[in-house]
């Protein structure tokens, strides 16, 4: 299947046509195109040097809030750390932390400037956020990832101590449980997401799940826990 280049028009190839999860190639990081791509179920992701590739991969990794499973020993974990946990207070030093964690699977990074100027002018709208996992005043884990509708798209979590991104994860999802977001896009299958009850779900079944979720109001502007 032929691999399409995008350019100044505000479009996407029907996500069938991807080539291994690759779609397209090219276009740019606008938040127009941005929120068009995460609600045809289409996300960017490449590094330094490339063009901007977008993807959309078959099967996805999808976890519905209300089937999160939370190990025992994480429970006892969350009721004792002395971490605190915010919204939406420092998501540019999230996003960049995340870009700089040390992966074993990876070499570089795909959080480029381009990527993360991209996305702060998401959260300045409304539509990215951030999960902050604070020892003190000292960033020491969280995640960030964009809310349209019912959906949650995540991109990407960090931690400096153990368990921080973790428990910032289980605290975000018991939040978005309680606002009516139904479902955390988890992109690709991960051992570690797995473990908090998400499962692959064939492309048709993504789609389906997505449509329903973008029927729901989305919830713009900046979060906070506990807001009703």
């Amino acid at each position: 299947m032929p691999i399409y280049k995008l350019d100044h028009r505000l479009w996407f190839p029907s996500v069938e046509l991807a080539e291994e999860g690759l779609l397209a190639v090219g276009g740019d990081l606008s938040p127009q195109r941005l929120l068009l791509a995460y609600a045809k179920g289409i996300f960017p992701w490449y590094e330094d040097g490339l063009p901007i590739l977008w993807h959309s991969p078959d099967p996805r990794m999808v976890l519905d809030v209300q089937a999160l499973h939370v190990p025992r020993s994480l429970r006892k974990e969350m009721r004792r750390t002395g971490l605190r946990f915010t919204l939406d207070e420092r998501f540019r030093a999230v996003m960049t932390a995340c870009g700089a964690a040390a992966r074993p699977d990876q070499d570089g990074t795909w959080i480029t400037a381009d990527m993360l100027e991209a996305y702060e002018r998401l959260h300045r709208l409304g539509f990215a956020h951030s999960v902050e996992a604070l020892d003190g005043d000292e960033l020491v884990g969280g995640l960030y990832g964009v809310s349209l509708g019912a959906m949650f798209f995540g991109e990407s979590m960090f931690a400096e101590v153990a368990d921080a991104s973790k428990i910032a994860f289980i605290v975000l999802v018991e939040q978005l449980a309680g606002w009516g977001i139904t479902h955390i896009d988890c992109q690709v299958h991960t051992p570690h997401l797995e473990r908090f009850g998400a499962v692959e779900v064939p492309r048709p079944r993504y789609l389906e799940l997505l449509g329903k979720a973008l029927e729901k109001p989305t919830r713009k502007g900046r979060w906070r826990f506990g807001d009703p």
